[in-house]
């Protein structure tokens, strides 16, 4: 089996997939820790090991890791924890190998995040045609892919909790609230706490759906949006901008990227 670990800003996630069968890619499991440049190879191991266990498997069933980061600081001891306790030398996204595969067609390629290009090769193997990918992380971040899968460009946006974690930091008397959908629906709060719950969630659907109406016009085709990361689903609810919520885009794309390079 393959263990895909996705290193971002807020946490570092591992995902046990299964690659037995041709093409096949499922999911078994995922984990999620903290990010912490500091965090050793041996602090994940036991970590890692105890929650294989939990799920009912062994270390020994990881033949291959697969590793994607935003953070460099990260990757050492990832790369350590693959060496030492699975005996694998880890594959690193974007390096050989498991090069991208796709166009970058953007003025500074070099400093495209490992996990947009992932998520593009991911977004296209999925969904035909143009797409905008947005993915809710520490950032939120939308990318254009056009139908041959090449990289476009795309936007960065404060993600919602930034901007949350901003407002209250900023403001003495705010009180630190849920990110939740408005319990009435009404955009008019009648005490604090409902005006900064309709601020932060109707507040940050109208940025996504302002930046992808104006990112369509842009493109000019028909295209599709696919949005990825926690948050996505809590905002599904009150937009029909995402034509598809994909959980685990990241992870199938490492999973793709695996693929491309050892079996098709």
């Amino acid at each position: 089996m393959l263990l895909a670990v996705d290193a971002g800003n807020t946490n570092v996630v591992f995902a046990l997939v299964d690659m037995s069968e041709a093409g096949a890619r499922t999911i078994k499991a995922r984990w999620r820790i903290a990010t912490d440049p500091r965090r050793t190879a041996d602090e994940y191991a036991v970590w890692l090991s105890q929650l294989l266990a939990l799920e009912g498997y062994d270390r020994s069933q990881i033949d291959a890791v697969i590793i994607a980061t935003v953070v460099p600081r990260a990757l050492h001891n990832l790369q350590v924890l693959s060496s030492k306790y699975f005996g694998s030398e880890a594959l690193i996204a974007g390096r050989a190998p498991v090069e991208w595969g796709i166009a970058l067609d953007v003025d500074e390629p070099q400093n495209l995040g490992a996990d947009r290009a992932i998520n593009t090769i991911a977004a296209h193997a999925l969904h035909p045609g143009d797409l905008i990918v947005i993915d809710f992380g520490t950032a939120t971040t939308f990318d254009v892919s056009d139908y041959s899968g090449a990289y476009k460009g795309g936007i960065i946006a404060p993600g919602i909790n930034l901007s949350l974690d901003a407002l209250v930091s900023a403001a003495a008397k705010l009180p630190r609230i849920a990110i939740e959908a408005p319990a009435n629906g009404s955009v008019i709060g009648r005490n604090t706490v409902d005006q900064m719950t309709i601020g932060v969630y109707f507040g940050y659907i109208a940025l996504i759906e302002g930046l992808v109406a104006r990112m369509k016009a842009e493109i000019g085709r028909p295209a599709k949006v696919i949005a990825t990361g926690g948050l996505a689903t809590l905002f599904e609810q009150h937009t029909d901008v995402f034509d598809v919520i994909e959980p685990d885009l990241t992870i199938q794309g490492l999973a793709i990227m695996y693929q491309n390079a050892h079996i098709g």
